[in-house]
């Protein structure tokens, strides 16, 4: 094809300088790719960290670690949070530093007990920027019942940084006959989502590029611990959660399937979708299964239970929209299918790198 036969924009552009959106997994070097929570980070932690860092408690590969000290279940968990807007519509980086850490916690069972806070500034960040963003902060672990303990302030140079970065790392106690890990699903166990999905990447999308679709579309951004605390209080007999952050729905019951063996169908209708994020999805050619959440959660349960579960979920605010969207199956283990409206099937795999890069 010759070069006047491209669009004008493309006629003027570098060819040579463009970068696939999707990095090629034998990179060299880290991309964003490596990031996004999918297939990318997986082989990153398998073939670097953990190699480098070994031993049985990291081996378990969950949000967050469970630990047993001094005959005490512990849960133990950090994260590191670079969302670029710092505010955006329903949140902000200092309610995610809080609510990220403390739902990784709550996937354990635990109730989260303390926090520390790192905070990474940008030379020239503003001091009043940097006081929203802690007293969002603050807000966030007051609502959550969580107490700030300890923290750590570093300054990179300007230019060096985006103007605040945050690690916090939190601690718990499991409660006592608790046991949720993904070795636990068994065919027929149900797979149940705590509400609409895709909300809150869709929603940093809409603020950072400055689309519009028609209606605020505002993240979802919330502390699951009360939720967790209503369905374990139907049946300890849970047997795994996972909040589908980074890499959406898709990277959470990929990984599920793949540790516990099962394959798991889901019914692609019963997926709630609200129809302004499924709006802004077909526009930027994203599947909302794969867009990131921060205040949902997906439980598989045993069949016997899923019906109290569900009506408990139900009647808590952050599982109003709960809904059954499909199973843990003996067929494909290790795969996710969905089944489509028109009787099809297609294989939800997992994703390389993150549709939606900073979003957390």
């Amino acid at each position: 094809m010759s070069d006047t036969t491209l669009p004008r924009s493309a006629q003027a552009a570098d060819i040579l300088a463009w970068t696939c959106p999707v990095p090629l997994r034998d990179q060299p070097r880290v991309v964003m790719g490596h990031g996004g929570g999918g297939a990318m980070s997986a082989e990153l932690v398998q073939h670097v960290f953990a190699p480098a860092f070994g031993g049985p408690v990291l081996a378990q590969l969950g949000d967050c670690a469970a630990l047993t000290l001094g005959g005490v279940r512990l849960a133990f968990s950090t994260d590191s949070f670079v969302v670029r807007p710092l505010f955006f519509p329903g949140g902000s980086i200092g309610d995610l530093a809080v609510n990220g850490t403390v739902n990784d916690l709550a996937m354990s069972g635990a109730r989260a007990a303390y926090l520390s806070c790192g905070f990474i500034l940008e030379e020239g960040v503003e001091i009043s920027v940097l006081a929203r963003v802690a007293q969002a902060l603050g807000a966030a672990a007051r609502a959550a019942g969580v107490e700030v303990a300890t923290g750590d302030t570093k300054v990179v140079e300007a230019g060096h940084g985006d103007g605040v970065y945050i690690n916090t790392a939190g601690i718990g106690l499991i409660p006592a006959g608790v046991d949720l890990r993904p070795e636990r699903v068994v065919p027929g166990d149900v797979v149940i989502v705590s509400g609409a999905i895709g909300v809150h990447g869709v929603a940093i999308m809409s603020v950072r590029e400055g689309l519009e679709f028609g209606v605020e579309i505002e993240s979802d951004c919330a502390a699951l611990g009360g939720l967790v605390d209503a369905m374990l209080a139907v049946t300890p007999d849970l047997h795994v959660l996972r909040d589908p952050t980074r890499g959406g729905l898709a990277a959470a019951l990929n990984e599920i399937a793949s540790a516990a063996g099962v394959g798991v169908v889901v019914q692609e209708r019963a997926v709630p979708v609200p129809p302004p994020v499924a709006n802004a999805c077909a526009v930027l050619g994203l599947d909302p299964m794969y867009v990131a959440n921060e205040g949902k959660l997906v439980a598989f349960v045993p069949r016997e239970h899923a019906e109290a579960v569900l009506a408990a979920m139900r009647a808590h605010p952050l599982g109003a929209g709960a809904a059954v969207i499909g199973e843990a199956v003996a067929e494909h283990p290790g795969m996710v299918v969905a089944r489509t409206g028109l009787g099809g099937t297609r294989v939800v795999d997992l994703p390389i790198g993150e549709q939606l890069p900073r979003i957390c």
